[in-house]
C-alpha cells in the first residue's frame, strides 16, 4: 500500500512540474494600462512583446528628446558651448529656469553640451531641447527638419516630429508609433554620451552666469530591479512568471493631455540588454502606472520561450540533384535528397512576427551527389523577421553512400559487363596468341 501511495505522489509531482514549466513558458500576456506597448532584445533585434506596435498616431511628449539627444550627440563634443536662446527662453515648464531661477537665467548665457545633455534627460527641461535645435540648426524649423532625416535614415515609417521637446499643443502632426520610438530609444542606447546619461541618477549642471542646480532623473524604475519584492508590490504574477531580477539602466518618460503618460526603458539582465517603450498609459495623482507597465512586460520578455517555426528533423524541402553513377558514362539520373535541419528553427511568437516572419533557403550553388554527407551543410535556412534575421544550416537526409546503395544493380550490372568484356577480350587475345604460335611452327617446318 504504501509503495502504491509513493508512486502516485511521485507521477503527481512529475505531471505537476511539467504542467508548471509549461505555463510558465507560454504564460498569459501581462495585463497593462498603456495603448500600445513593445519589447525588443537590442541585440538581435527580435521583437518579443508587442501590442499594437504600429498604431500611429501616437504621441511620443518629451520621449522625443531621445532623438533630440542622439542629434545632439552626433554635432556635438560634451565641452562644446551652447547659447541659451531666446526660444528656449519660452518655453513652458518644466525648464531650467524652474531650477534655476528666472533671474539667473538669461538669453545669451551658456551651457556645456554635457550639461544640456543633462538637463533634457534627467529633467527633462523643455528649454534645453530648443537650446540644441537653435544651436544646432538654426532654428526650431531646420532642426526638425534634422530629425525627420535621422527619421528617414532610421527607415521609420510612422514617425514625423515638428518640435525637439515633444510638447504637443496645437500640432497634429507630431507623432509615432511603440515600434519607431523603440528603435529610437535603441538607437540612442547605442551612442556612449547619450547612454552614459540616460543611465545618470543625478548629477550638477552649471550656467556660465555661475548658477548652479541639481537635476535628478524623472525616471522611476533607473536602478531598479525587478525582484521578487518588486515583482509582488506591483502585482507580477510570481507563480506564472518568475522574477527576472532586471535592472532598469536607462529610458525617458513624458506626458502630455494628448500623449497620455509615456516610457521608454533599457533593462539589462546578465549582458542581455531588452528596450522597452509603453505609450498612452494612465497619469493617476501617483504616477505608477506606465512604471508598472513596464516593469510588467520586461519581467515578461525575459521569462519568454520561444517557439519552434520548423523542428529538427523534420523534412522542409527536396532538391533534385543530376548525376552519372557510373561518374564518366553511363546514362544520367536524378534523385531526390530532403533537406532537414539538426535543431529546431524558433521565433517569438506574437501579433507581428507570426504575421510577418519569413523563410529563404539560400542553398549552396555546386552540391553533387557524389559528396553528399549527413554531417555537413548544403546550405541555410533564413528566417527574416521585421529586424531579425536568423540562419540555421542546411543537412541532406541521404549521403553518397545511400545515393550508391540505389544504384546497386546498375553497379552489378556494371561490374559483369566489365568481366565479360575482360573475358572477351583474354578470350581474343588467347587466340590471336595461338595462331601466333601456329604460323611461327608452320614456317619453321618449310
Amino acid at each position: 500500500m504504501r509503495r502504491k501511495f509513493s508512486t502516485l505522489l511521485l507521477s503527481l509531482f512529475f505531471v505537476f512540474s511539467f504542467s508548471t514549466s509549461v505555463f510558465a513558458a507560454n504564460a498569459d500576456l501581462p495585463n497593462i494600462s498603456g495603448k500600445s506597448a513593445i519589447v525588443i532584445d537590442a541585440s538581435t533585434g527580435e521583437i518579443i512583446y508587442a501590442k499594437d506596435i504600429d498604431a500611429s498616431p501616437m504621441y511620443p511628449a518629451s520621449t522625443t528628446k531621445l532623438l533630440t539627444a542622439l542629434l545632439l550627440a552626433e554635432n556635438k563634443k560634451p565641452t562644446d558651448k551652447l547659447t541659451y536662446t531666446q526660444n528656449a527662453y519660452n518655453q513652458p515648464e518644466y525648464s531650467l529656469y524652474n531650477i534655476i531661477g528666472r533671474s539667473k537665467l538669461r538669453v545669451n548665457d551658456t551651457m556645456t553640451a554635457e550639461d544640456v545633455m543633462k538637463a533634457l534627460l534627467l529633467f527633462s527641461a523643455n528649454d534645453s531641447a530648443y537650446m540644441i535645435a537653435d544651436n544646432l540648426a538654426g532654428s526650431p524649423a531646420e532642426f526638425a527638419n534634422m530629425m525627420n532625416d535621422k527619421i528617414q535614415k532610421l527607415g521609420l515609417k510612422n514617425t514625423h516630429f515638428v518640435t525637439p521637446n515633444g510638447l504637443d499643443n496645437n500640432i497634429d502632426n507630431h507623432y509615432t508609433s511603440a515600434y519607431d520610438l523603440g528603435i529610437i530609444t535603441k538607437e540612442a542606447f547605442k551612442n556612449p554620451w547619450v547612454k552614459k546619461v540616460m543611465g545618470t541618477q543625478k548629477d550638477k549642471i552649471e550656467v556660465s552666469s555661475g548658477a548652479i542646480a541639481y537635476v535628478e532623473n524623472r525616471n522611476k524604475l533607473l536602478g531598479q530591479k525587478i525582484d521578487t519584492a518588486f515583482a509582488d508590490k506591483i502585482g507580477i504574477n510570481l507563480d506564472q512568471v518568475p522574477a527576472s531580477n532586471a535592472v532598469a539602466i536607462g529610458g525617458k518618460t513624458g506626458y502630455t493631455a494628448k500623449a497620455g503618460r509615456c516610457l521608454t526603458a533599457v533593462y539589462d539582465k546578465d549582458g542581455r540588454i531588452l528596450i522597452g517603450v509603453v505609450l498612452k498609459s494612465i497619469y493617476d495623482a501617483a504616477d505608477t502606472y506606465v512604471f508598472n507597465d513596464m516593469a510588467k512586460i520586461i519581467n515578461w520578455s525575459y521569462a519568454a520561450k520561444k517557439t519552434p517555426l520548423y523542428k529538427a528533423d523534420t523534412e522542409l524541402k527536396t532538391i533534385a540533384l543530376k548525376y552519372k553513377p557510373l561518374i564518366f558514362f553511363g546514362p544520367e539520373k536524378e534523385v531526390n535528397v530532403p533537406v532537414t535541419l539538426k535543431e529546431d528553427a524558433t521565433y517569438y511568437e506574437n501579433e507581428v512576427n507570426k504575421a510577418e516572419i519569413k523563410t529563404e533557403f539560400q542553398l549552396s550553388d555546386n552540391i553533387k551527389a557524389s559528396k553528399l554527407s549527413k554531417n555537413t551543410s548544403i546550405g541555410k535556412l533564413v528566417l527574416k523577421e521585421r529586424d531579425a534575421t536568423k540562419t540555421y544550416d542546411l543537412y541532406p537526409t541521404l549521403s553518397s553512400k545511400d545515393v550508391m546503395k540505389g544504384n546497386i544493380l546498375l553497379y552489378a550490372g556494371g561490374i559483369l559487363g566489365i568481366a565479360i568484356a575482360a573475358a572477351l577480350i583474354l578470350a581474343i587475345v588467347a587466340l590471336i596468341t595461338k595462331g601466333a604460335r601456329r604460323r611461327g611452327r608452320n614456317r619453321r617446318r618449310y
